[in-house]
């Protein structure tokens, strides 16, 4: 699965139905390779995927990241086939463990080690695959991950790994555990402004809800960060780490070095300046590979 350089990451439940179907046709004729979209609140993975594919051509359609928890592991296989059956096989489904506060709260569910959960997830699907009798020879699944152990699991079992709200070093650490047959796909904000208190304000306002969730905090202690960054809104220190910001010359240099440290490929959440939702058209634009 070659996922291009440049990914868009849209937030569709900002969206209404004909902004969404219009996003991805601007989205393919920019000459981007690749659409991820998570599953948050409003839109379920599967049918936003096949929505996404019926108004595209030859965009690559990937859930970034589909919860593990909202369907049994047979209901992704028979998702996956389904998609990538009738249309072309452009659907990668990128799947995740969530967030306990998301599955215990919104969903009613038991949050589950996070590893051992996948894995068996996994073994199901595979299960599932040989029952069918239609085991693909290219799995298209990508697992999102953030420790060790996950980015390891993704290098064994997927296509490779997605990790959202990152670093740009965390990139070396990807490659080190899924290895070099794998991809490593990161999601990176990108704010095209290079006014600090505008390009901040817009980061912190992008972030608020990950400011509260485990998974991303505790990651980042490993990073470094420590209590008094999550104060605030984030401190400057850990907003300029995740969020690249500045002029177009300066975005590249960011992004460039997720390359360099190891990632194939960015999916990027392009972040409006004016802190409102949707994406930033020029910041795409400028990026473009079609440009």
């Amino acid at each position: 699965m070659d996922f291009g350089k440049y990914g868009v990451f849209m937030y569709a439940d900002a969206l209404g139905p004909l902004e969404i179907a219009e996003s991805a046709q601007r989205i393919e004729k920019l000459g981007y390779s690749t659409l991820w979209y998570p599953e948050a609140f409003n839109f379920e993975a599967m049918a936003l995927g096949g929505y996404l594919l019926s108004h595209t051509k030859k965009l690559i359609v990937a859930s970034g990241i589909a919860n593990i928890y909202a369907r049994d592991a047979a209901a992704s296989v028979m998702g996956l086939n389904t998609l990538n059956a009738l249309y072309g096989g452009r659907f990668v489904l990128g799947l995740g463990v969530s967030h306990a506060p998301l599955v215990s709260d919104l969903r009613g569910h038991e949050y589950k080690k996070p590893v051992a959960t996948m894995r068996s997830y996994l073994d199901v699907m595979d299960k599932t695959w040989e029952a069918l009798g239609n085991t693909p020879d290219d799995k298209q699944v990508i697992l999102a991950a953030l420790g060790p152990n996950m980015l390891k699991l993704g290098g064994e079992r997927s296509l490779g790994v997605m990790p959202a709200n990152v670093t740009a070093g965390h990139a070396a650490t990807a490659r080190e555990k899924v290895g070099g047959a794998r991809a490593v796909c990161p999601m990176a904000h990108v704010c095209l402004s290079s006014d600090p208190q505008q390009a901040r304000a817009a980061a912190r306002s992008a972030l608020k809800l990950y400011m509260t969730l485990p998974n991303y905090t505790n990651a980042w202690a490993g990073f470094g960060f420590d209590g008094s960054d999550l104060e605030n809104g984030g401190s400057d220190r850990l907003i300029d780490a995740l969020v690249f910001w500045g002029d177009i010359n300066q975005v590249k240099a960011r992004l460039q070095d997720n390359f360099d440290q190891g990632a194939d490929h960015i999916a990027i959440d392009p972040i409006r300046p004016d802190g409102k939702s949707g994406l930033d058209w020029e910041l795409l634009e400028a990026l473009a590979p079609a440009r």
